[in-house]
């Protein structure tokens, strides 16, 4: 076996009033004297950031917040926010909300400390070292940013989502409160937890760690499936099985958050060190054309990137499909890999995700172009387990879900 590693946050604090009891913490451990919050409107009338900044000003830490962060965000949003980062002279960033927020405190973490644009870093460790000291402080229970390495962006001008990726970019303190969750519509609750589902399902059925076929000289930060991200995927899916369904039904439901908080976190644990591959690669261009969330593009295309996949991860489907709750009926291991399909097309339906392309605002001549872009990105493609080798067998999946 080739020798492996597993990353995370520099510290995870992990539930319920977890903000209250330990972002004083950090800050004090960080020497944190001004902060530059990331976040959007609709958590500042929520009133969750004004859960945040209360033990911001106990402490006396000066802080001051961009809230105008946008689902899937442009890098002229971006440029923005880190100008106004950049004129508040912070030590210490904060990012406060779901993936978009969190992803862009990253950005402005890494131009405040290395200059440029961040189109600069788009791809794979092209970030130079150490970031401006970052928190990330999850409200939904989906993308896992506040232990992964990666940074999502929309470039505008090319109709497509990129991403940073870079060991650097792993926040130095997560702090995970369920509780932040709550106030969390059935829409976003069910998009961001079917987007940890397919976190987890993408890391555990990656290609192998030791046949991870890297070309001599690059770098990356996934690694292939290990047994580590393995543990992390395992209990992530298993909690998606039994909490994502009763958390869109009931947002009060606190043990249904706590369960999803903890699936999202654990999604993003196995995501980060093994990677993700097809379904996220197929998403960014469909993400970046029609502007649907990042949840709902992964959790519409997962079951058809699974069934592409199936013969060379039949076993792997068989045990998703058991962690899920699934009670085959067949004795086949096959049989049971179709019935986990099954549950995940449920699991779909039943929480509202879109299943068809046709139904988020795509046209079917947009396919071809999709193909083209989702198959440029390499970095995914061979994390996959069953490498596609043209365009074209990327279009027959964009094709069986339109």
């Amino acid at each position: 076996m080739r020798t492996w590693s597993f990353s995370s946050a520099g510290a995870l604090f992990f539930g319920r009033n977890a903000v209250q009891i330990h972002l004083r913490d950090a800050c004090e451990r960080l020497g944190a004297k001004r902060a530059f919050i990331v976040t959007d409107a609709v958590l500042v009338r929520a009133g969750i950031l004004a859960q945040v900044t209360k033990p911001l000003a106990a402490l006396g830490v000066a802080f001051e917040s961009f809230d105008r962060i946008t689902p899937e965000p442009g890098v002229e949003l971006v440029r923005e926010c880190v100008a106004a980062a950049r004129a508040a002279a912070p030590d210490v960033i904060i990012g406060l909300g779901g993936g978009s927020n969190m992803d862009t405190a990253k950005l402005v973490s890494m131009i405040l400390a290395h200059g440029g644009d961040p189109l600069d870093y788009a791809g794979d460790c092209r970030v130079p070292g150490p970031v401006t000291p970052l928190v990330c402080v999850p409200t939904t229970a989906g993308t896992g940013s506040e232990v992964s390495a990666a940074a999502v962006f929309t470039d505008t001008a090319n109709h497509i989502k990129v991403s940073c990726l870079s060991p650097f970019l792993r926040p130095a303190f997560a702090i995970v409160d369920p509780l932040l969750t709550v106030s969390c519509p059935p829409k976003v609750t069910a998009d961001s937890g079917i987007d940890a589902l397919t976190h987890a399902i993408e890391g555990f059925c990656a290609v192998h760690n030791d046949e991870f076929p890297l070309p001599s000289g690059e770098k990356t930060v996934y690694q292939g499936k290990n047994p580590m991200a393995d543990l992390m995927a395992r209990e992530a899916i298993t909690l998606v099985g039994r909490f994502l369904r009763r958390a869109v039904r009931d947002g009060s439901d606190l043990e249904a958050r706590d369960g999803m908080a903890l699936a999202a976190t654990l999604g993003g644990l196995a995501f980060s060190n093994a990677g993700v591959a097809l379904v996220h690669a197929m998403e960014y261009p469909v993400g970046g054309a029609v502007h649907v969330s990042h949840g709902a593009g992964n959790g519409l295309l997962l079951p058809y990137v699974m069934r592409f996949n199936l013969h060379h991860r039949v076993e792997q489907t068989a045990v998703i499909g058991e962690w899920l709750g699934v009670r085959a009926g067949g004795h086949g291991m096959m049989e049971y890999a179709e019935a986990a399909l099954r549950e995940i097309e449920q699991l779909r339906a039943d929480t509202g995700i879109p299943t068809r392309l046709r139904d988020i605002g795509v046209k079917e001549e947009m396919l071809p172009g999709f193909a083209a872009k989702a198959f440029a990105i390499k970095r995914l493609m061979r994390v996959n387990p069953r490498m596609p080798q043209s365009e074209d067998e990327i279009l027959g999946i964009y094709r069986a879900a339109f």
